[in-house]
Parts: C-alpha cells; sequence; structure tokens
C-alpha cells in the first residue's frame, strides 16, 4: 500500500490533540505527517500550524457557537470545530467543502453523533460570522490569539510595541541561511541560489546571512550536504559575532543544542581557538555533533548537567562563555504556535530561578577580563533586562558591555529585537565582562 491519500485532516487532529492534552510540542507530534504523501503532508501541517497559531481566538469563537463546551473525551470533535473554523476563516478553501469535510472527519473519527453539531456549528458561524468576530476581537488576548496572561505581561514590558508583537507573532517567518563562510563567500552562495531560481536578500546585522524570498527543502539548497549553508535565523546569528572570540581562547557554548550557534562560532573564530559545546539533554546532543559532521567541524561535545560543573569542567578557565539560557522561546512564537498552548504562567518563575543557577555556577570559570554573553529567545523583561541587571547588582566584578549595534532596543542592561524586525526572530542579547 502506498502512503494514504485522504486522511490529511484526521492525521491533523490527532496531531492537535497530543499537543493540547498530552502537551507534545508540535514538531513532535508532526511525526504522524509522515505517513502522508507530500501534497496531503503540506497541507496536513498547515492545519496544525494555523489551528494553533490561532487557538485562543478560534476558541472564543467556537465557545460562543456552543450551549456547553465539549467533554474532555470529546477533545478529537472539538479539534475538528476549530480546524473548521480555521478554515473557513484563514484558508481559502470554499466554505461548503471546509464544512462537509470537517463532518466527514466525524465519521473518521467514529463519533458520528458529532455529525450534526458539527455542520450547525460551521453554518452557525457563517450566518453569524461578522457579529461574532467582532465581539471576540474586542479583547486583545483573543483578537492576537495569545494567552491572557502573555498578552498582559508583553503588554507590561513592551507598553509602545505589544500590539506590533502580538501581531508579528501571528506571521510566518521566513527561512534564513548562514553560509559556512570557511567553504564559501555569501556573494558566491547567493549567486548560485539564484542559477537554481532561489531569490534570497542579505541581511544588514548578520554577515553570514541570507534570507530566501519563499522557503525551500533543504535537499534543494546547493551544496546542503557538503556543509555549504546552514538553515538559522538571522538574529541567532548574531551571537557568534558578538562573542568575538580571540586567538587563543578557551570557549564555553553553555546549553548548546541543536548546535547552529556552536558551528558558527567554529566557522568564523581563530584556529588555535578551542571550544566545548554542553547541553543536557543526550538526543539533543546528538543533534550538535550531526550537524558538526555535515559541515566538516570538530569539537568537544559533551553531554551534561551545566549546574554540575565536575560532570564537563576540565578545570582551565574560559576566555569567552556563550549562555544560550533556557527559556520561554517567547521570540519564536511565529515559528512554534504551539507554545502559546503550552507555555503557563508559572512556568517563567521556574525559567528565572535556572537561568539565574547558570549565570552564577558558569562565573567563577570565566577568566579575569572574559566575557559571557547571555541570550535567550525571549521577549520578556523578567528573563532578559531584569534577570541581566540582578546579576551585575549582585556581583561586584561584573560590568555589562554595552552593545553597540544598529539592530535591537536598548533595554537598561542588554538588547532586545522584537519577533519580525528586519527579517529576524525575537532575540536579546547581553555581554558581561568579568573585572
Amino acid at each position: 500500500m502506498g502512503k494514504q491519500k485522504y486522511n490529511s485532516r484526521l492525521t491533523a487532529v490527532k496531531i492537535i490533540c497530543s499537543v493540547l492534552k498530552h502537551g507534545k510540542s508540535l514538531t513532535q507530534a508532526l511525526i504522524l505527517t509522515e505517513e502522508l504523501d507530500p501534497q496531503n503532508q503540506a497541507f496536513c501541517k498547515e492545519l496544525c500550524y494555523g489551528t494553533l497559531r490561532w487557538y485562543h481566538r478560534l476558541d472564543a469563537l467556537l465557545s460562543l457557537l456552543l450551549k456547553k463546551p465539549f467533554k474532555e473525551k470529546d477533545l478529537d470533535i472539538k479539534v475538528v470545530c476549530l480546524m473548521g473554523l480555521y478554515q473557513l476563516i484563514y484558508l481559502s478553501t470554499p466554505d461548503h467543502a471546509a464544512v462537509s469535510e470537517s463532518v466527514k472527519t466525524c465519521i473518521q473519527t467514529k463519533k458520528t453523533w458529532a455529525k450534526g453539531l458539527t455542520n450547525a456549528v460551521l453554518r452557525n458561524f457563517l450566518r453569524q460570522r461578522k457579529h461574532l468576530e467582532e465581539s471576540v476581537d474586542e479583547a486583545p488576548e483573543t483578537l492576537h490569539a495569545h494567552p491572557k496572561w502573555l498578552t498582559k505581561q508583553i503588554q507590561h514590558d513592551w507598553p509602545q510595541h505589544y500590539q506590533a508583537i502580538l501581531a508579528a507573532n501571528n506571521e510566518r517567518p521566513p527561512m534564513s541561511l548562514r553560509v559556512n563562510a570557511l567553504h564559501s563567500k555569501k556573494d558566491d552562495y547567493q549567486n548560485k541560489l539564484s542559477e537554481q531560481d532561489i531569490a534570497s536578500s542579505t541581511n544588514p546585522h548578520a554577515p553570514e546571512a541570507l534570507t530566501l524570498e519563499q522557503a525551500v527543502g533543504v535537499d534543494q539548497l546547493p551544496s546542503f550536504w557538503q556543509g555549504d549553508v546552514s538553515v538559522q535565523d538571522a538574529a541567532a546569528q548574531l551571537a557568534a559575532n558578538l562573542l568575538d572570540v580571540q586567538p587563543d581562547d578557551n570557549v564555553l557554548d553553555m546549553c548548546a543544542a541543536p548546535g547552529g550557534k556552536t558551528a558558527h562560532i567554529l566557522e568564523i573564530a581563530p584556529n588555535n581557538a578551542t571550544l566545548i559545546a554542553v547541553d543536557i539533554d543526550e538526543q539533543r546532543t546528538q543533534r550538535i555533533t550531526e550537524n558538526l559532521e555535515r559541515l566538516k567541524l570538530q569539537t568537544t561535545v559533551i553531554t551534561a548537567d551545566g549546574l554540575q560543573p565536575k560532570e564537563w569542567f576540565g578545570g582551565r578557565l574560559f576566555q569567552r562563555i556563550l549562555l544560550d539560557a533556557p527559556c520561554s522561546a517567547t521570540g519564536v512564537i511565529r515559528r512554534h504556535p504551539d507554545i502559546k498552548v503550552l507555555k503557563k504562567e508559572s512556568d517563567i518563575q521556574q525559567l528565572v530561578a535556572l537561568q539565574k543557577k547558570l549565570l552564577n555556577t558558569l562565573w567563577p570559570m570565566l577568566d579575569r577580563k572574559g566575557v559571557i554573553l547571555y541570550a535567550t529567545c525571549s521577549i520578556l523583561a523578567a528573563e532578559n533586562s531584569e534577570q541581566v541587571a540582578a546579576f551585575i547588582a549582585e556581583n561586584e566584578d561584573a560590568k555589562e558591555i554595552k552593545i553597540e549595534s544598529a539592530w535591537g532596543h536598548d533595554c537598561g542592561a542588554g538588547k532586545q529585537i522584537f519577533p519580525g524586525e528586519d527579517h529576524m526572530d525575537g532575540f536579546f542579547y547581553a555581554c558581561i565582562r568579568k573585572t
């Protein structure tokens, strides 16, 4: 039997349920799409990303259309309705097809009782669409489809910019590349792309970055498997240049997986510098190794807990440390819309505590005059400027080095990029020197 042709909607229901019910990341859950042929795989991913991207708005609309909420055991039918609404509002699926296919999906879930309900919900939406959308769009959290706590936090941290940030989180992100400086010049690689009819533009802030006008599969990228290029957002590419590795430096890349920044440091650092990459997760450490092998790069990669230095610290102090701190990932929501349904307000305090512990653990291993580059893909002040300001206040031998750059927003300590600015993800960077 070939790959199943018809079940893209049913597969999407299973994927979204595993995110909502079991807390799986969308990236993990999408493994189910491997059962589908390429065309249906693309449609299934569109349904999953889109329904989760707009979940909080679609859910508010659905609750207005139901007499009583779905029981927990009928999450699959709720998801069928949410996906139906997504197609009616955001896709070019004809109305009658979106309704009839949703009804068919109810039959495939073996819950035939739900056919009439699903049909009624979607048809009622079409009848009252204007009034329903106007009523849910009065609140910023449903207008922009974010959980209430996160909407409030972004509003609090960035009162002048919060609406632009929320809107950018719902955009489709571009695909950016990092040209391997050891293999190729950026201009030469850009010419290779245009020979393949792949249009790209440079980024004013990231010397090795090219942003594609349209995403393509990595197999279509010239010499991808030979290591000439990697897929990496331009904001993430700022790290290696900010770290500014000098000859003979001993460098630590902490929380290094999946290894994009590790590889970039090795591609542009003087070749007599040494680097150790550490990550706590064995599967993710494996990704670092695979990425380095493809790029024909070598360095020490260790699976260990950053908070347990005896597992990985050999005693030689570091001149440069990149701490790519575990964070809420609120700066990359446009790439991972499931963050909006998976992250809870209580997670932030735990992450802030972990970030602080990591900074305090790594500081004694930094050489005098050495630099820690603190990085997150978060846009929340508690994880970023407030974290760094508190650390500097508590450590007399810590001093911030101001980042002089045309990118980002000064925020007391460090610089913040908002999602979508100059085609970049939302990132925070701060440089701390040991005096």
